[in-house]
Formats: structure tokens, sequence, C-alpha cells
């Protein structure tokens, strides 16, 4: 019986070629000659030998590892972008390893020291925010290029994500030009999203003469969005005049979720109609909106630029190091329309469902 191969040593031994040779191979396939690539790789289907991937990276000055960090690996919206980010990272030559934190600052630690251990090239984060701990994130920082989605912690780092300012404003537009001015339902104190989007609804609904009307809300720190909602929307039908507006704006749209369901088990009807009690929008455009009963009337965000251009942001970042080692799919420090800003914010659709 072949003995197993398990380590490079033994590999080398198999294929008849100097460790220096073998490595410098699993470094950089087109490093070596083709012939002795052809060598290697013939050797390796015959011997089913399969490297440790993080002990080559391990050995790199620089790995072909890229770090992804979400809160949440259950929400459509972070497999949307994180798969976008998979596909043009694989293009560009890197892998793409994602850790949840599960909407835990201890968890996005642990992830953060773990793409330490593996000497990742660079990261992408969608971070927690206002519970995360800053000091992680800026030490980080230091020792690799980073890219926030989603949410930055601040307006100093490079990001990625929605211009919350014209997609509240296109949404608050409508649903005041189409029916009654929407009261607000905001989000958990999760993230900076949650502060900045209900800033801007205050901000927009001043510009167009119309009153805010805030939902008052617990201080609860949950990213079960949908079951609060659902509690809070449903406390709120239980009390007569408690609904300042028969419309409602939610924080996004799995707030709206909650609510919508709040509503069917009140036997109010959602939709925009005269024989409807309530409309209901969201934001984000989450994949399961339109398929929501009523389907939801929310704005688009662009998942899969985001995810595109973050990883390209972050392949720029890795500058002169990546510029002397070209990649197929994506040229370092530049797109077709020449280098990217650091920060990018991304226009949102406006999406008309039968909701509101």
């Amino acid at each position: 019986m072949a003995k197993t191969i398990r380590t490079m040593e033994e590999f080398s031994e198999f294929v008849g070629l100097s460790r220096p040779t073998v490595s410098k191979y699993f470094n950089d396939p087109s490093s070596v000659r083709k012939r002795t690539r052809d060598t290697i790789e013939e050797a390796l289907k015959k011997s089913g030998f399969q490297p440790n991937i993080f002990a080559v990276n391990l050995n790199r000055r620089r790995s072909n590892i890229i770090g992804i960090i979400i809160p949440n690996s259950a929400d459509p919206f972070y497999m949307a972008l994180t798969r976008r980010i998979e596909i043009v990272a694989a293009e560009a030559g890197f892998l793409a390893f994602v850790l949840s934190s599960d909407g835990q600052p201890e968890r996005e630690e642990r992830a953060i020291r773990t793409f330490q251990s593996m000497n990742v090239a660079g990261a992408i984060i969608a971070p927690l925010g206002l519970l995360a701990r800053p000091s992680q994130l800026e030490q980080f920082n230091r020792s690799i290029p980073l890219v926030y989605v989603d949410s930055p912690p601040n307006d100093g780092v490079a990001f990625v994500g929605t211009d919350h300012r014209q997609s509240f404003g296109l949404i608050i537009d409508y649903l005041c030009r189409s029916g009654e001015p929407p009261a607000y339902l905001g989000m958990p104190d999760v993230n900076t999203n949650a502060r900045t989007r209900l800033g801007i609804y205050l901000g927009a609904m001043e510009g167009l003469g119309a009153e805010p009307k805030v939902l008052p809300l617990p201080s609860v720190w949950t990213w079960d969005f949908e079951r609060f909602a659902f509690e809070e929307a449903a406390r709120l039908f239980e009390r007569p005049g408690a609904l300042p507006s028969r419309t409602i704006l939610c924080g996004n749209d799995r707030i709206a979720f909650g609510v919508i369901a709040a509503a069917y088990q009140r036997g109010l009807k959602v939709g925009h109609g005269a024989d409807c009690d309530l409309r209901v929008a969201g934001h984000d455009d989450h994949p399961l909106s339109q398929y929501a009963c009523p389907p939801l009337t929310t704005v688009a965000q662009n998942y899969n630029e985001i995810g595109r251009l973050a990883t390209e942001l972050l392949l720029q970042k890795l500058g002169e190091a990546l510029a002397a080692e070209p990649r197929p799919g994506i040229s370092a420090g530049s797109t077709a329309a020449g280098p990217l800003k650091e920060r990018i914010l991304l226009k949102s659709e406006l999406m008309l469902r039968r909701s509101a």
C-alpha cells in the first residue's frame, strides 16, 4: 500500500524536487517554469496530497487570504454581500474567508485575532459599531488594510455603502406625496446605521415641511429585528391613538416584516388604497421583501456593487505589494474609471410595491 503523503517534505521527496522549489510553486505557481509546474501538478494528482493552505500562507510575507467579518451569517443581505466579495476576490487570485461576530463584540474581537493569526492580506468588515471595541479595529487597521461596509465606525475610514441621505430622501418624498406623511419606527441601536437613519429621517421630514413623528423604542440591544418590531408594533396597535400616522416608515426591511406580521395578527390591512388601514415601507430591499405579504415598498441597496467596490478598494489599498505581483481579473490600484475613492456612497432605487 502506498504511503500517505502528509507533509511538504514528503511530497518534495515524492515528486523529486527540492523543498524550496515546491514551496515556491505553492506560493505562486507562475513563479516556476512550466515543465516544473506540470511535474508538480501531475504528482499532486497521483499522490492526492493537499497542502495546508494556512500553513503555506503563514510563511508568506503577505498571504492571499482576505478576511470578511459580518454580524449575522444567516441574514440574506450579508449572504449576498459576501458571495459577491468571494467572487471578485477569487478573480483576483485571493481566497475569501468569512467569520461571523453573531452580533457579539467578544466574537468580533475573536474574529480579528483569528485573522491576525492567519496573516490575512486585508479584511472587509461590517462592524458592530456602537458596542464593538474601536481600539481593536484601529489596531487591526494599523497592521493590514481594512475596508468597511454597511455601517462605518467613524468618518475617517475606508468605506463602501449606501448614501442614506439620498435613499431616505427618496422614500420619504414618495410617502409624503402619495399619502399621510410617515411616522418612523427605527431599529435597535446595534450599529451606526440606527442613529444615522434616524437623523436623516428627521432632516428629510423637516426639509419637506412635515412634522417628524418618531415612535418610541425601548433601550434593547438585539439583532432579532423581526421579533423586536413585531412586539413593539403589537403594543402600539393595542393602544388607541398610539399610532400618530397611518403610514409607518421602518428603519430597515426586517423591521417592516415584523410590523406587517403584527398588523396581520391585529386584523389590520396593509396596503395603499381606500380599503387599507396602514401603509408600511422599509429600507434595503432585503431579498425577501418582494415575497412579503403584501410585497414591501422599499429602497434598494446595490449589494453586488457594494461587494465589488469594497473588494476592489481593498485590493487598491494593498498598494505596491499587489502591483508587484500582477494577478488576473483586477489590476491593483485602479478600476476602468481610475483609482477608487476611500469613501464610496452608492445611490438607491425606489421599489414600489403593494405595502405602500
